[in-house]
């Protein structure tokens, strides 16, 4: 038997969900609400974090490593909850990795469906948007909504440093809100109608960001309009062979110590991470 047929019989009932460490909680989270009879195996990359501040071939690398990760664990459709990956590595790994090596799987991205979301919106005028460098300076954000209102005004910061806050259990911090004031301050300047979080991180922060923005500006929760879409994808997708199960299971990865991210986990998530594993997925 061929590696090729073997990853074909090897496919499972399962939705994966992978990002560079604990951000893509804030997605799996929405998942498990409105899509709770589904199995879900999640793969936090902490030891390699941030991706941020990386190569987009380096992000690529890292990327595929762990989605390859996740097919081999028997994930039908694996959901990048990375915005960083999302905008530097879903479009190759869609047209190079998958017709190669699993064809008949999917992997879909984070941006599209809030940049969607964003678009629709009546009566907005202009948005901004944070995230980390790579997301930002890969413009893929501004294009998705160029393409879907050209007439709406974008402004963009990138926010480096919220990430490695946010993993080292700082959301909470007096610092941190300081940090957060000082990136914000250009946003509000410019006196935008809309706040996008372009990170699965910064839900994490959402309460603290949308009290320095004030009540003017919309910020739109990334995981909410995530799990509505992934919900409409299945529905519209009965040939991947995703379906609810009697017996739902839930597993949960890192490449770091798991002792923060159960932590951390736990208390965002609010359920014990019974199933947490470290497991090492670097080819090197």
């Amino acid at each position: 038997m061929s590696e090729l047929e073997y990853n074909k019989m090897a496919a499972k009932n399962i939705i994966g969900v992978f990002d560079s460490g604990l951000g893509g909680l804030t997605v799996l989270k929405h998942f498990l609400q409105v899509l709770p009879d589904y199995n879900y195996i999640y793969l936090g990359d902490s030891a390699r974090l941030p991706y941020g501040e990386k190569s987009p071939e380096t992000i690529y690398n890292y990327s595929r490593e762990a989605i390859d990760f996740l097919f081999r664990k028997g994930c039908k459709l694996i959901i990048i909850a990375c915005n960083t990956a999302s905008s530097q590595a879903l479009r190759r790994l869609q047209q190079e990795y998958l017709p190669t090596a699993y064809p008949d799987r999917r992997i879909l991205g984070v941006i599209r469906p809030v940049a969607e979301y964003v678009a629709r919106q009546d009566h907005l005028d202009s948005v901004g948007i944070i995230g980390t460098k790579a997301t930002i300076n890969s413009r893929a954000y501004q294009a998705e909504l160029s393409k879907l209102n050209p007439n709406l005004r974008v402004e963009a910061e990138s926010t480096p440093l919220l990430v490695p806050l946010i993993e080292e259990g700082w959301s909470a911090k007096p610092e941190t809100k300081m940090i957060l004031k000082k990136y914000l301050r250009p946003l509000k300047i410019k006196k935008i109608g809309a706040l996008i979080l372009g990170c699965t991180h910064y839900p994490f922060l959402r309460r603290e960001i949308k009290q320095i923005m004030g009540r003017r500006i919309a910020v739109p929760e990334p995981g909410e309009i995530i799990a509505a879409s992934l919900k409409e994808y299945l529905g519209r997708h009965p040939e991947l062979g995703l379906s609810i199960s009697d017996q739902v299971t839930h597993e949960y990865y890192t490449t770091d110590n798991p002792v923060l991210f159960r932590k951390l986990g736990e208390k965002f998530l609010g359920c014990h991470l019974d199933n947490l594993s470290q497991v090492k997925i670097s080819a090197t």
